[in-house]
C-alpha cells in the first residue's frame, strides 16, 4: 500500500547542508533538502554549502548562503561588495562564458516546460556576449532614503524594503554614478526631507539619472511625494554649478504608498526636457519616461540580430509594434518600403514621430494605440504588413495580438523578448501558423539573470 511521505518543515534561522544542483530562472543556486527545493541566492552549482533558513513555504524553501564548504570552479570575485545582497548583480560571482551559457540554458528550460511545437529541434544560438561586460547601464535609478545620519541611495536589498547605500557599482556607465552620487550630496547638504516609507513622509523619494553614451548628456529627475520640492532654487543653482553634464531635470510626482516607480505627473525643472542618445548612427531625443534599453552598445548588436533575421529586400511593409521611441523601426526605415509602428502611450508615439523628423526620415509613422485594434483598421484601409517586429515588455505578447498576427500571417516576423518564459508561452501559439527557424540570445544585462533573444519565424 502507498503511503504519503511527510512534509518536510524546516525552522527560521536553522542551518542545513546542501549541494547546488543547478542555477534557477532568476539566478539562484537550487538544492535540496529531503527532496525539497531550496533556494539560495549566491550559490553556483557543484558547491557544497551550508545555508540559514529565510522561509519555508509549501513547495520549497528560501535561504540564503552562510558558508561554502566546496567552490565552484566557476566562482569569481563579484566586483561589487554587495553583488548578492541586492537585485541585478545576479551573476557577478559567475565566470561570464559561464553566465553566457545560462542565458541559452534558460531559455531552453522555458521552452521544456511550454513544448511549442518542434520545440527540441529548435536552433538556440550561443548567447553573444559584450567584450568587456561591465559600466554599461545607462540608466540608475536609486531609492532616497535616510539613514539616521545622513542620506543615502541605492535599491533594495533581498526581498526587503531596506535600502543599501550604492557608492559605487561595476554595472553603471560612470557617469550616472559620479552624478548620482553628488546630487544625492547636495539633498544632504541642503536638509532636503526624504522620504520615509514607514511613515509616508518626507518629499524625494527616487532620484533618476539617465546618461546618453554617445553625447554625455545627462538627464536628472526628482520623483516626489508631492508637488513640492523644498529648497528648489539651490537646488537647482548648485546642480548647474556642479554638475555641468546635467543638460536636464525634471520632477515626477508619485504620491502615497505604492510598488510603482514613477507617477502620473512629470515636471520640466531646469534645461532641456530631453536628451538626446544615438543608436545606429540616428539620434533619438529621450524624455524623462521614455523607454530605452540600457545597454546602448548591445542594444546596437540586438537590433542588427532582428534585422538579419527579417532578411529584408527593400520592398517590405513594415510593422514595429511596441514601439516605444522608435529606435527599432526607425533605425531600420531605410531597408525597407514604408515603417509603421504604434505604442499605447502618446508621449512615446510623440517622441517617434518626432526622432522620424530629426533624421529626416519620411517612410516612417507612428500611431497611439494597440497593435490589435490598428492593424485590422490599417488593412480594411488598403495597407497589409509583409514583415512585423515585435518588442514587448516582459508580460510578452496579448493574446488579442496574436490572434491578430495569426490572422494576417505576415511573410516575415521577427520576435525580440526580454523574458523566456512568456515567450514560450507565446509560441505555443504563434506555432500554430510559423516555424521557428532559430532562436538568437543577446546578452545585454551582463551579471544578471536577464536575458534577451531574437526568434526568427518562417511561415508555414
Amino acid at each position: 500500500m502507498y503511503t504519503k511521505k511527510p512534509q518536510v518543515h524546516v525552522n527560521q534561522g536553522e542551518q542545513l547542508k546542501l549541494t547546488i544542483k543547478r542555477l534557477g530562472i532568476n539566478g539562484e543556486g537550487i538544492g535540496y533538502y529531503e527532496h525539497k527545493l531550496v533556494f539560495v541566492p549566491g550559490a553556483l552549482p557543484t558547491e557544497k554549502v551550508v545555508v540559514n533558513v529565510i522561509e519555508d513555504l509549501h513547495n520549497f524553501i528560501r535561504a540564503e548562503l552562510v558558508e561554502i564548504l566546496r567552490k565552484s570552479d566557476d566562482r569569481i570575485q563579484p566586483v561589487d561588495d554587495y553583488a548578492n545582497d541586492v537585485g541585478g548583480f545576479e551573476l557577478e560571482n559567475l565566470a561570464y562564458d559561464k553566465q553566457l551559457t545560462f542565458k541559452r540554458d534558460v531559455i531552453k528550460d522555458s521552452l521544456e516546460k511550454y513544448k511549442p511545437a518542434g520545440y527540441r529541434k529548435y536552433k538556440l544560438r550561443a548567447t553573444i556576449g559584450m567584450e568587456h561586460p561591465v559600466h554599461y547601464r545607462n540608466k540608475a535609478t536609486f531609492q532616497v532614503r535616510s539613514d539616521g545620519e545622513k542620506v543615502i541611495a541605492g535599491l533594495y536589498k533581498h526581498r526587503s524594503h531596506t535600502v543599501v547605500d550604492l557608492k559605487t557599482s561595476a554595472l553603471q556607465y560612470p557617469l550616472t554614478m559620479k552624478v548620482m552620487r553628488a546630487v544625492v550630496a547636495i539633498i544632504d547638504e541642503l536638509g532636503i526631507p526624504v522620504y520615509d516609507e514607514e511613515k509616508n513622509a518626507g518629499i524625494i523619494k527616487t532620484v533618476v539619472v539617465r546618461a546618453a553614451t554617445a553625447t554625455d548628456q545627462v538627464q536628472v529627475t526628482f520623483i516626489t511625494q508631492s508637488k513640492k520640492l523644498l529648497k528648489k532654487r539651490q537646488l537647482l543653482e548648485r546642480i548647474a554649478a556642479e554638475l555641468p553634464e546635467v543638460v536636464s531635470i525634471m520632477q515626477n510626482v508619485n504620491p502615497g504608498k505604492t510598488s510603482l516607480i514613477w507617477g502620473p505627473e512629470t515636471i520640466h525643472l531646469a534645461g532641456k526636457e530631453k536628451i538626446t542618445e544615438v543608436l545606429n548612427g540616428l539620434s533619438f531625443d529621450l524624455s524623462a519616461r521614455a523607454f530605452l534599453q540600457v545597454n546602448p552598445e548591445m542594444t546596437e548588436v540586438l537590433y542588427q540580430e532582428a534585422f538579419k533575421a527579417l532578411d529584408l529586400t527593400g520592398k517590405e511593409k513594415l510593422v514595429d509594434a511596441y514601439a516605444g521611441v522608435g529606435t527599432i523601426g526607425l533605425s531600420v526605415a531605410d531597408k525597407v518600403r514604408e515603417v509603421r509602428g504604434m505604442d499605447t502611450i502618446k508621449a512615446a508615439v510623440d517622441d517617434a514621430n518626432a526622432n522620424a523628423i530629426k533624421n529626416g526620415i519620411m517612410n516612417a509613422i507612428y500611431e497611439v494605440g494597440e497593435a490589435e485594434s490598428l492593424l485590422p483598421l490599417w488593412i480594411e484601409d488598403g495597407w497589409r504588413p509583409t514583415a512585423l517586429i515585435v518588442d514587448p515588455p516582459r508580460t510578452g505578447l496579448a493574446d488579442s495580438l496574436i490572434k491578430t498576427i495569426l490572422d494576417i500571417t505576415p511573410k516575415k516576423f521577427v520576435y525580440i523578448s526580454c523574458n523566456p518564459s512568456t515567450l514560450a508561452r507565446d509560441l505555443v501559439k504563434l506555432t500554430r501558423k510559423y516555424n521557428v527557424e532559430y532562436i538568437q540570445s543577446v546578452d545585454l544585462m551582463p551579471q544578471t539573470s536577464r536575458c534577451e533573444c531574437v526568434v526568427k519565424f518562417k511561415k508555414k
